[in-house]
């Protein structure tokens, strides 16, 4: 209903520039504007909800952390934000098509086969990441796979790390007292990581 009503009267906002956009007289059709709208619903708003729910568990749970992003908010939340992506992250697993013949771990895929790659295990491994079970929010790394890899990596990771940064400085900057009121309860799922709500004490 609201794509017929932006195209019977654009405004200015994001539906109406994505039912106007065009490229050599090509434009996206109606079925195409709602899969990118819900796309940018699912893949943009649940997964950085995700990662700021499970960010500010971790750093409640972790002191020390908190404390050591405090003593310079601005200056260190992005970093932690690469942290906090990697040490619980908010995508777990992704499914893709093998292209071609390969061999991982000692294993033959074929060309046409259906992997599952589990981005949460990846981002503990510990051949890549000293102590992976540990939030250490001077890690400082972007080696974590969050976000995908390649061809497939996240249109909107740059987004998501502007906004998580944004929301932590202005979160633990207005409530410095700030501590959970109760234990969390998870959403069940094995690919979206999330909490199903988050009760905190403001302080």
């Amino acid at each position: 209903d609201l794509v017929d009503r932006r195209l019977a009267e654009p405004r200015d906002d994001l539906l109406s520039v994505l039912l106007r956009a065009e490229e050599d007289g090509d434009r996206l059709t109606r079925e195409e504007v709602l899969v990118m709208v819900l796309l940018l619903l699912a893949a943009g708003h649940e997964t950085t909800l995700n990662l700021l729910g499970n960010g500010v568990l971790a750093l409640l749970r972790a002191p020390d952390q908190l404390r050591w992003l405090r003593d310079d908010l601005d200056g260190r939340a992005a970093t932690a934000v690469e942290e906090l992506l990697r040490y619980d992250s908010p995508v777990q697993l992704t499914g893709r098509t093998a292209t071609e013949d390969a061999e991982v771990g000692g294993r033959a895929i074929a060309a046409g086969d259906q992997v599952v790659l589990l981005l949460g295990s990846a981002n503990h491994d510990p051949a890549v990441f000293p102590d992976p079970d540990q939030l250490d929010l001077g890690r400082g790394s972007r080696s974590h796979v969050s976000f995908g890899y390649g061809a497939h990596h996240c249109l909107g990771a740059a987004l998501a790390r502007a906004e998580a940064a944004v929301a932590l400085r202005h979160l633990l900057g207005a409530f410095p007292g700030l501590a959970l009121a109760e234990e969390p309860r998870w959403r069940p799922s094995s690919t979206l990581r999330g909490l199903e709500r988050l009760d905190l004490i403001p302080g």
